[in-house]
């Protein structure tokens, strides 16, 4: 039975990155290609799989939205993003509880709702998905004018603690444990500030632990991190503080501060998150039943149409107006990018499966309005951009990333000037380099460090630090590598009379040193080298 489920366990997470992939090319959000395929596993077919464990599912996706959380924070550029961060802040809290009071207005005096249903429905809808819009904005690479692609990815990756908060009230006015007006206030002030403030606190203890430490292995410095996050979520959790306000700034902090290894930690968190977002997305979809959505496909769309006409740009357009910065088209723009996504449905679990007795089916509701809204308003973005003329082609919205560096596709490498070499006393500008390599940096024997420019001189004990392009997709090489034994005939050989046939050696690893090998460097036992294979 175990080997049984580790196979369709294999098979669903293959099928999830095709439709990755595919999600990517098509522009569709990839949380719509993995609920869908939820649906047509847990609901179609000779052997539907039939998955209804609400706990498991509550448990499951608490843990999965702390990594989706802390990535958000640890993948967000700030140097870039702060100049959005005070309307995107602003839209992220205030603009959470607006949309929330008024879709919980809407239910209670167009479904005859009771209040507290009413307004927990208006809390679990109330945030937007960063994963959804930010998927949209790469496949297209649509660069907004005016800064609005860092104020969208702040808004939408840190106004699930917002809504998580409200949830949070609203169920426990259901089950009757809240204590009334000071109960309520208590809570409001307990989950901002221990949240916010403990969160600023494990975020700062671990970038001096991040510096400080010196991590015998390769990798633990990841699992420091992936530990850090669960006690940024934890810690504030246990004494009643938002623990996803908690991570979304340690994240933040972490992501925005100069690490070793940063390149490594980005891609291991990248890679986590997706994984998280692909089971957490897939599992949403196995507990759906289509049957059931059917059933409130009307309320479904009515509040739908309230949050995309009414809630969202009255909660938008007021605050962004206030900064006199963003035109209306513009303030339009943001408003119709709030899709709703994962965290909305998981917080209606939460309220599911709470003490507390509901008379409306509130997380089908949930499910129909997320499913309506990555599809049509997901579909739409890249049309309405054109539209409303805010598309700016010299932006590239990947700076609004930490990865950026990644995604420039940039090598830097040093070059040590030796005298007698080419370059020894000549200038830059008559070295004759190709077009897209430049020297971007001198260092010179003193430790001393210049900017070159062509009429710059060159001269031995110079370390050159040089940039040019990656190698990428088809064109990249395959290394090989081996030891040289004293007993192997390669040991004492140069690397000119080594020849091309065996493959070109790129690099030997010699006493723990990194050497670039040149035709008179000779091989010795002990030498480690890397080749390039024919």
């Amino acid at each position: 039975m175990l080997n049984i489920l580790l196979c369709f366990i294999a098979f669903v997470i293959v099928l999830c990155i095709i439709l990755n992939n595919a999600s990517q090319k098509i522009g569709m959000p990839m949380l719509l290609a993995f609920i869908v395929l939820g649906i047509v596993l847990g609901n179609f077919g000779p052997h539907p799989v039939k998955f209804e464990d609400y706990s498991f599912a509550e448990s499951f996706s608490t843990v999965a939205l702390i990594f989706i959380m802390f990535y958000g924070g640890f993948g967000t550029r700030w140097k870039t993003a702060r100049q959005a961060a005070l309307p995107a802040g602003i839209l992220a809290s205030a603009g959470v509880v607006v949309t929330a009071a008024l879709t919980g207005i809407f239910c209670h005096f167009v479904f005859r709702w009771d209040w507290i249903e009413s307004l927990l429905m208006g809390a679990v809808i109330s945030s937007t998905d960063a994963a959804s819009v930010f998927s949209i904005l790469r496949s297209h690479r649509l660069g907004l004018k005016n800064g609005l692609s860092p104020m969208l990815e702040i808004e939408s990756g840190s106004n699930d603690p917002f809504s998580y908060m409200l949830t949070v009230i609203m169920i426990s006015m259901l089950n009757g444990t809240n204590t009334g007006f000071w109960g309520t206030a208590w809570m409001f002030f307990a989950q901002i500030a221990f949240g916010a403030g403990l969160g600023i606190l494990i975020g700062k203890l671990s970038v001096y632990a991040m510096k400080h430490i010196s991590f015998p292995t390769s990798g633990f410095d990841s699992l420091f991190i992936f530990a850090t996050a669960l006690f940024a979520y934890g810690i504030p959790s246990l004494i009643g503080g938002n623990g996803y306000l908690s991570t979304y700034l340690v994240g933040l902090m972490l992501g925005n501060s100069d690490l070793k290894g940063k390149r490594s930690l980005v891609n291991f968190f990248d890679g986590l998150t997706g994984l998280m977002q692909v089971l957490i997305f897939f599992m949403l979809g196995l507990l759906a039943r289509p049957e059931q959505m059917t059933r409130v496909i009307v309320p479904s769309l009515l509040i739908f149409a309230f949050l995309l006409l009414v809630a969202r740009p009255l909660a938008v357009c007021p605050v962004l107006s206030a900064f006199r910065k963003y035109p209306f088209r513009q303030q339009i723009f943001v408003s119709f990018v709030g899709l709703r996504g994962a965290s909305s449905i998981v917080f209606a679990i939460f309220a599911t499966i709470s003490n507390g007795i509901m008379q409306n089916d509130i997380l089908n509701i949930v499910f129909c309005i997320v499913l309506l809204s990555i599809s049509l308003q997901g579909y739409l973005i890249p049309f309405v951009a054109r539209k409303l003329d805010i598309i700016d082609k010299d932006n590239n919205v990947l700076t609004t990333f930490t990865d950026f560096s990644d995604e420039t596709d940039l090598i830097f490498s040093q070059i040590e000037i030796v005298k007698g070499d080419n370059w020894d006393g000549r200038k830059v500008s008559d070295l004759a380099l190709p077009r897209h390599i430049l020297i971007c940096k001198l260092i010179h024997p003193d430790g001393s460090t210049s900017v070159p420019d062509g009429s710059a001189v060159l001269h031995y004990g110079d370390i050159a630090i040089i940039c040019t392009q990656a190698c990428m997709g088809e064109h990249t090489l395959t290394l090989a590598e081996k030891d040289i034994s004293s007993s192997s005939r390669l040991c004492g050989m140069t690397i000119r009379e080594y020849g091309p046939k065996e493959g070109q050696i790129v690099l030997i690893r010699r006493n723990g040193r990194n050497i670039i090998p040149g035709g008179d460097t000779v091989l010795l036992a002990g030498d480690h080298i890397f080749y390039n294979k024919k």
